[in-house]
């Protein structure tokens, strides 16, 4: 069973009698521990597909099925259920509280689940570890770096162990060496079992995945396979 299935998936919009159309019939299928990368050029579609999956918004037509249950059937407290529990976010613009710690931040996403203090900063302090950070977890996040805010948003969208990572342009504000390593580390959680649905416009930064969905005005005109994948800790092709 695939964990995402997406059968002609139609978004529109409408302002003042004007329908603006987004999605135009979209499908495909995302099996759980896939790595894809959805990409194309501002206006094609992209950012709005992930807030559908993501649970963020809802398509006009077709039909959108997640762990084999058609989402159009789920309320708005199932939506916000599944927003805590199965996917996690990491924005470009990260969306840290900046004057709260790397720990504290981390730790949010648990406050509303009813878990015990010192179980939630357990969770959170694993997560910190993954990305590397373990040594900063005291600091504000407005102390750390672009690349390192980076990583704790990658932390913080850990800590529940969801379903599915969304990665919204999460290099498009970092330099070339700490967009690097935040797709480094994308690759390695993907590599344990993770699965990391990426959303961006560069080429090079799509070929980290290990398949690309390529959107352009709202309809999907490839899917394919990533042969050479980047290798990210070091810039180099297979």
């Amino acid at each position: 069973m695939s964990l995402i299935k997406v059968e002609n998936l139609i978004k529109n919009y409408i302002n003042d009698e004007v329908v603006t159309e987004v999605l135009r019939g979209v499908s495909f299928e995302i099996n759980k521990g896939e790595f894809v990368a959805i990409m194309g050029p501002s206006g094609s579609g992209k950012s709005t597909l992930m807030h559908i999956l993501g649970f963020l918004d809802r398509p006009t037509a077709g039909r959108f099925l997640f762990e084999g249950q058609e989402v159009a059937g789920f309320d708005d407290d199932k939506l916000a259920e599944l927003r805590n529990k199965k996917v996690g976010f990491v924005f470009q613009s990260f969306n840290l509280l900046p004057k709260t710690t790397v720990l504290e931040n981390v730790a949010l996403p648990l406050i509303y689940s009813g878990m015990p203090a010192g179980e939630r900063l357990k969770k959170a302090e694993a997560a910190i570890k993954a990305v590397g950070l373990f040594h900063r977890q005291g600091h504000f996040s407005n102390q750390l770096s672009g690349g390192e805010q980076q990583r704790v948003a990658i932390a913080r969208a850990l800590v529940n162990f969801p379903e599915v990572i969304f990665a919204d342009e999460p290099t498009g504000n970092l330099d070339s060496k700490s967009g690097m390593q935040v797709m480094e580390i994308l690759e390695k959680l993907n590599n344990e079992g993770h699965t990391i649905i990426l959303v961006t416009h560069e080429q090079d930064t799509a070929e980290h995945a290990r398949r690309i969905l390529h959107l352009k005005d709202g309809e999907m005109v490839r899917d394919w396979q990533v042969e050479n994948r980047r290798l990210a800790k070091d810039g180099l092709r297979k």
